[in-house]
């Protein structure tokens, strides 16, 4: 398991570059092994067309250090381990720097659900953090960063909304896998361009009705999902 997580989160951190979600090396991608107790994350600073498995960094779920210290890990390390302790039922955490839903994060304003496009993945609209204090950011930035991320998802649920803004900052997304969390992560850029066009077109548009976001979201992933060849799956 271990040897396929460690490839695994290495394709998705290069799906970053391909997909062009990332400029220079802004962005990372992880994965954990629950069982084994660690996830793998990207190392810091290093070119997404040079990585490789073995540049994948081993961090220990139950305090969040590094395993092997032949490379730094990513600075957003202790995020990751946040959310990994917080959620149990995600799998792969991706941050990025994608500009529209960084557009988003600096205003420091959610993303509505005005469309069928963002109710396919996210039901309702995609949460923001709040900002910071200066004692949190001198404390521990990258933990807090991870601790109000959980503080915001107390009454949501992290399957549902698989994505977060943080506030003037950016966006990190999550999913079964680290490759759905990749995904996940250009679905939430796709669907804060849409908003950000539609918000100039029309500033006073309303969300979309909760009657057909509903739907949309559950013929994809509600019990009785109809979309795709195999109940329910994109």
């Amino acid at each position: 398991m271990g040897d396929a997580l460690r490839e695994a989160v290495c394709e998705a951190n290069r799906e970053l570059a391909r997909l062009k979600l990332v400029t220079l090396t802004w962005g990372n991608t992880s994965g954990v092994d629950r069982a084994r107790g660690f996830f793998y994350i990207k190392p810091s600073g290093v070119p997404y067309e040079e990585l490789t498995p073995e540049h994948m960094v081993p961090i220990r779920l139950a305090d969040g250090q590094a395993i092997e210290t032949r490379w730094r890990p990513s600075s957003d390390t202790p995020t990751h381990w946040r959310l990994y302790q917080a959620f149990e039922d995600i799998g792969g955490i991706t941050h990025t720097h994608s500009p529209f839903a960084v557009a988003f994060a600096q205003a420091r304003r959610s993303i509505p659900c005005l469309g069928t496009t963002h109710a396919d993945t996210f039901r309702g609209e995609i949460p923001l953090t709040r900002l910071l204090t200066e004692s949190e950011v001198e404390e521990a930035y990258e933990d807090w960063t991870g601790r109000v991320i959980v503080e915001r998802f107390q009454s949501l649920d992290v399957r549902a909304t698989p994505g977060v803004l943080v506030a003037g900052h950016a966006p990190f997304t999550w999913g079964r896998d680290p490759m759905e969390s990749v995904h996940h992560s250009l679905i939430l850029e796709e669907v804060a361009r849409m908003a950000w066009t539609t918000l100039m077109l029309r500033p006073d548009v309303s969300p979309l009705p909760d009657w057909i976001s509903r739907k949309h979201y559950e013929r994809k992933h509600g019990p009785k999902a109809t979309y795709g060849q195999s109940g329910g799956k994109t």
